[in-house]
């Protein structure tokens, strides 16, 4: 992880900050000394979250279901830069079309729309960065690059494809400086605990066996620490970006081999890993090497975090709460 003085003193709004990626994200806006403004849906929450994270901040509370509620936000804040993490339909029991609808898209039309009013003449970055999502290209195959056709398939991917579209259509007429910012497969400390890394180190701490799909689909697995300064990174372009950008390495793993090195590390023995004995999803995605051109034109830089560097890292992160 890279310190980026460039946020020192910037005020900086963080919408899903207390999620998965969001949190690395606050804590690298924290350590770099920003002006930092966490919204989530309680006051408390957010401000357990920052004393959680050792950072300081403003925590503020902010029901994002509400019609108006980003834009009201942005006003009454009026950051310099914001960055957007919420989004609704990761978590397989997220399935109301009009939550994924309000979160993925109208939300973030309000943001792109109240960023472009405030923009700051003193700040040379971007007005917004968005997290956008690899399931915009849904059922996409080949290499992915961001001029390749995207094909949602799932709700979530729809509505992000949207809130991207959005975000882009937005900064192409010049009203904004912002920039969708599309990621891939995240691992590391905070994941939910029915992904695949938490599930191999509850394995390997329970010492029991782990049923697993054949394992033979491929991913570019991105550890969440890049992918937070990734976005930061992408914050402090200083031109305008109309389009998405892949956040990604560039390369890509089988899950079986993410597996096997992750358990390596865990000291979970090979034959503890079960494969074969859960079926796949029909919905996931089958495609091949994430470009990541247009992520080292703009920023100089792009992931290199190995995959057991990362879980070696995930074990020394305190565990996130509920």
């Amino acid at each position: 992880m890279t310190s980026m003085p460039e946020y020192r003193g910037v005020r900086v709004l963080v919408l899903g900050g207390t999620g998965f990626i969001g949190r690395q994200v606050t804590r690298q806006l924290g350590l770099a000394g920003a002006s930092l403004h966490l919204a989530a849906r309680t006051k408390d929450r957010a401000a357990n979250e920052l004393a959680r994270l050792g950072v300081t901040g403003i925590p503020l509370q902010a029901d994002l279901s509400r019609p108006g509620a980003g834009a009201e936000l942005l006003q009454s804040v009026r950051p310099s830069i914001t960055f957007n993490l919420a989004g609704y339909g990761v978590d397989p029991l997220e399935r109301d079309p009009s939550q994924a609808e309000r979160i993925n898209h109208t939300l973030v039309a309000e943001l792109v729309e109240a960023a472009g009013s405030l923009r700051s003449p003193d700040w040379p970055g971007q007005d917004l960065v968005h997290a956008g999502s690899a399931a915009e290209y849904g059922a996409a195959t080949g290499p992915l690059s961001e001029d390749t056709p995207a094909v949602p398939i799932s709700l979530y991917g729809r509505t992000k494809l949207a809130g991207t579209d959005a975000v882009a259509g937005a900064t192409g007429a010049g009203t904004v400086r912002a920039i969708p910012v599309r990621l891939f497969t995240v691992y590391g400390p905070g994941e939910r605990s029915g992904r695949l890394l938490p599930a191999l180190i509850a394995a390997a701490r329970a010492g029991r066996d782990l049923p697993l799909t054949s394992g033979e689909q491929r991913r570019d697995f991105t550890y969440v620490e890049d992918a937070a300064e990734g976005l930061l990174r992408v914050g402090l372009v200083a031109v305008p970006a109309a389009g998405p950008v892949n956040l990604a390495t560039g390369r890509l793993e089988s899950v079986r081999r993410f597996a096997e090195r992750a358990a390596a590390v865990l000291e979970l023995p090979a034959a503890r890993l079960r494969f074969g004995e859960l079926p796949g999803r029909p919905d996931e995605m089958a495609h091949g090497l994430v470009s990541t051109v247009r992520l080292r034109e703009l920023c100089g830089w792009a992931p290199d975090t190995t995959i057991e560097e990362g879980v070696r890292r995930t074990l020394q992160f305190p565990p996130a709460p509920p």
